[in-house]
């Protein structure tokens, strides 16, 4: 459902937020809403808009959301304001799994590479880039690792629970399979792995002006 008027969270108050759910929260998931800028939806804890604005949709990061399939009890979900109309290809007689990389629309493709169009309204690199560094305050203040098992994308959660690109599931979800990115000229790579190796950098800072504090 779509939230009107939603809250701002800053990071000070969002280092609050996490910190009174320590110990609870096992795991963090990370989405796009599929829907336009601008839009926030309450299945998620955490929207993130075009500008890199930051919503939250409740007042406690353990209240349980109906974000990721089999996956909500402990975790939080955030998602990207953006996505709207969206799609992906799988070139012929290749698994989702073993397609090696991706392009855009109307660009070169070998036969190995997926289609992935993030659509008229598509991430941002200040949405990608705001991402990131809350995973990294989340994984921080919750003391949980910033590894592939605790924080995935949503597509990364549908490969492992069987409804992923490829899968042929009605409801298969894609989230964030692959994103652009900027240190390599706009290219697509893996989302997850592009999310969690920014938010490594985030923690590497944030522990490195703690030393010099």
């Amino acid at each position: 459902m779509v939230v009107e008027n939603p809250v701002v969270i800053t990071e000070k108050e969002l280092f609050e937020l996490a910190k009174q759910a320590r110990g609870r929260i096992t795991a963090i998931y990370l989405h796009w809403t599929a829907g336009h800028y601008g839009q926030v939806f309450d299945d998620y804890h955490l929207c993130i808009d075009q500008d890199g604005t930051v919503y939250a949709t409740c007042d406690d990061l353990c209240e349980r959301k109906a974000h990721t399939w089999m996956r909500n009890n402990g975790a939080i979900g955030i998602a990207l304001c953006c996505g709207y109309d969206a799609k992906c290809e799988l070139p012929a007689a290749v698994s989702a799994k073993t397609a090696w990389g991706a392009t855009g629309p109307g660009e070169y493709r070998d036969p190995y590479q997926a289609m992935v169009d993030g659509g008229t309204e598509p991430p941002t690199a200040i949405q990608i880039e705001v991402l990131a560094k809350i995973v990294a305050i989340l994984c921080k203040t919750l003391r949980i690792p910033n590894s592939s098992e605790r924080v995935m994308t949503h597509c990364e959660a549908a490969f492992r629970d069987g409804y992923g690109p490829g899968s042929g599931d009605p409801e298969t979800k894609w989230d964030l399979w692959f994103l652009p990115d900027d240190a390599r000229h706009g290219r697509l790579f893996p989302g997850g792995f592009l999310i969690r190796g920014k938010a490594a950098y985030y923690l590497w800072d944030m522990n490195e002006s703690k030393k010099a504090a």
